[in-house]
């Protein structure tokens, strides 16, 4: 029987799995930059006290049913353009620390750049 080490570690990677699948239903753009972060900050918390594993997890657990319940919409409404995300209370902006917050700035900046899809350039160096 697997004790408490290995069944934590079998429910981290199971959600973060999970939360890579959802990323699938986002667009290109923010699918990218959501897998990114994802995997960053799974990285930063590998050696974090119990309590801010639970904190942490729970907090990724309830983001991963939001993007559930939003890609379900988003296949059901194929007409209207499904918002993804949530806005973020006062409240939980108060229990984050200064680097949570300069994280967070960070992330708005690189959602909010413009979306480059293409990088269109002179080919004819490359023609014969």
């Amino acid at each position: 029987m697997p004790g408490p080490a290995a069944l934590h570690v079998s429910r981290v990677r199971a959600l973060y799995r999970r939360i890579l699948l959802l990323h699938r239903a986002l667009p290109v753009a923010l699918k990218v930059l959501g897998d990114e972060y994802v995997k960053e900050e799974f990285r930063r918390h590998r050696s974090v006290g119990p309590a801010d594993a639970q904190r942490f997890l729970r907090e990724w657990e309830i983001y991963a049913e939001v993007l559930w319940q939003q890609a379900n919409e988003d296949r059901q409404n194929s007409r209207k353009k499904t918002c993804f995300g949530t806005p973020l209370t006062e409240e939980k902006l108060n229990d984050f620390h200064n680097e949570q917050i300069g994280q967070l700035q960070e992330l708005m900046q690189e959602a909010t750049k413009p979306n480059k899809q293409f990088n269109i350039s002179d080919d004819s160096e490359y023609k014969n």
